[in-house]
């Protein structure tokens, strides 16, 4: 099973609650050094040595964030995610793929599945704290339930949850936020860089297409109709 990492460094008389992460790779040198650079920071590292190992523990602790390498025993990355994807209770959970494979079709496959990062090996230590820093800056606190219904769609941005006349629906996180952004101001065309620095920040490089993939998948779910490609620009919610 998975174990939490813990230092004496970071036994202090009171702390805040520290954001969990969990690290899911089968290479212990891997889990070691990562662990050791994001206990530094103050988070709470729990590992996992495989993609099943990693699901149990997700289910048990709801990190807020998990890193997750795609070439594994028992269960790949890519099937794990997709596992993940379909619990509710890690809705908000932001899940990360750490691996040595590049290719444009791994990434994309990632994003398809409901990743919100993909960080290709090797990467320095320092370079991805920071990545995870960045990742985690983007959660944010509850907001007031938003009773407001707009084009038959109303969005819960406490419980992240989405209901489309009446019908409740939970959708990954970036797909979450890309829609309640759009949502805000109906008919308002939201620029590719607007959507890139409010979605996925700017200390993420993503690329335009990953925007195109999630807008896909919103159309898929909630109607084509409700999402309008303006060329050249971006996109608005409604006519």
């Amino acid at each position: 099973m998975s174990k939490i990492i813990e230092t004496a460094s970071l036994d202090n008389t009171y702390q805040m609650p520290r954001q969990k992460i969990l690290l899911v790779d089968d290479e212990p040198d891997i889990l070691e050094l990562i662990s050791y650079n994001l206990l530094l920071e103050g988070y709470e590292v729990h590992t996992a040595k495989n993609g099943k190992e990693g699901l149990e523990t997700a289910l048990r602790i709801r990190p807020d964030l998990i890193l997750l390498d795609v070439m594994m025993p028992v269960l790949d990355g890519m099937e794990t995610c997709t596992l993940l994807r379909k619990e509710p209770s890690l809705s908000k959970c932001i899940i990360a793929f750490l691996t040595a494979r590049g290719e444009d079709y791994s990434e994309l496959a990632g994003f398809n599945l409901g990743a919100d990062d993909y960080i290709t090996k090797p990467v320095k230590p320092k370079v991805l704290v920071s990545r995870i820093k960045a990742m985690l800056r983007r959660i944010k606190g509850p907001q007031p339930l938003e009773e407001i219904e707009k084009h038959g769609i109303s969005v819960d941005r406490d419980r992240y949850m989405v209901l489309q006349h009446g019908n409740e629906m939970t959708l990954p996180k970036k797909e979450f936020e890309l829609l309640s952004l759009l949502w805000s101001v109906p008919g308002k065309v939201f620029t590719r860089e607007a959507i890139l620095t409010k979605v996925w920040g700017t200390q993420v490089v993503v690329g335009d297409r990953t925007i195109d993939v999630h807008i896909r998948k919103l159309r898929a779910k909630l109607g084509d109709e409700l999402f309008v490609t303006v060329k050249g620009i971006g996109y608005k919610f409604g006519q």
